[in-house]
């Protein structure tokens, strides 16, 4: 299984001015937006360690999954929640020949952790021995900043000012802060590794 991001999140949709503030860092200079790119660059890391953490896409981007098999043969769970579309399906033999999926034949079950790609008949289209299938989907909380719920947008900015204030020197462990904030929204999994 692989996942990937199709769409990075766009710079216009960071809340560097609001991380700014955050930080307390000094305004009305003619050199404000000389730190614009290394406050970017920690936004971007404390976003991505959130979202391995809670398996959650905070700023909503395409992304697009490649697997060999089905774990279910009605539905399969999708990586990274909340998915707001699914936006392709296609089976690919071993010669690589693809076969777009008719959208009749499957659909989005939402959930807040555990999203599904669920056939609409019995099963999912069959994916050949040494086939794959890739599925389109976007996820996140919305296009904006202020889409994302606010205890993650505040253990963002908090893990991004350790970050930021480490810069020199190793971060460490997550702060039991941002641990206590995302909390709520991590997948629990029970048995295994089965999630719910």
């Amino acid at each position: 299984m692989m996942l990937g991001e199709q769409t990075p999140v766009p710079s216009a949709a960071l809340p560097v001015a609001q991380f700014k503030d955050h930080l307390r860092l000094g305004s009305g200079f003619a050199d404000d937006a000389v730190q614009d790119v290394v406050l970017e660059a920690h936004l971007r890391a404390a976003m991505a360690a959130i979202e391995a953490r809670t398996g959650k896409a905070l700023i909503t981007r395409a992304y697009g999954w490649t697997l060999t098999a089905w774990r279910d043969l009605g539905a399969q769970v999708l990586p990274v929640a909340p998915v707001s579309a699914i936006t392709g399906l296609s089976i690919f033999d071993r010669l690589d020949a693809e076969e777009v999926v008719n959208p009749s034949r499957y659909r989005l079950a939402p959930d807040r952790h555990r999203p599904r790609l669920v056939a609409t008949g019995f099963c999912l289209p069959t994916i050949p021995v040494g086939g794959r299938a890739v599925i389109g989907f976007d996820a996140g909380f919305g296009p904006a900043w202020d889409d994302v719920p606010a205890d993650l947008r505040h253990a963002t900015l908090m893990l991004a000012s350790r970050f930021y204030e480490a810069r020199g020197g190793g971060a460490g462990e997550v702060p039991g802060e941002v641990v206590a904030l995302i909390q709520p929204w991590r997948v629990m999994r029970l048995f295994g590794g089965g999630a719910i």
